[in-house]
């Protein structure tokens, strides 16, 4: 599938857009799993999945409810 026409990012794709290491995309995908917010995360198993909408929006500095 076109990464474009992707619904979900993976943790890599969050870790590339952040900048930050992998320890801490995981630990913070854990923590706002855990805590339903600033943005939604899907876990299935041991793999996450973030929804590009809420994500972007949450980066572009947008309210999420």
């Amino acid at each position: 599938m076109d990464d474009d026409k992707k619904l979900v990012y993976t943790p890599t794709d969050i870790q590339r857009m952040l900048g930050i290491g992998k320890e801490k995309v995981y630990k913070y995908l854990e923590e706002v799993y855990i805590n339903k917010t600033p943005f939604v995360v899907i876990r299935v198993g041991k793999m996450y999945k973030i929804p590009k909408q809420p994500f972007n929006r949450w980066l572009n500095g947008e309210l999420v409810n």
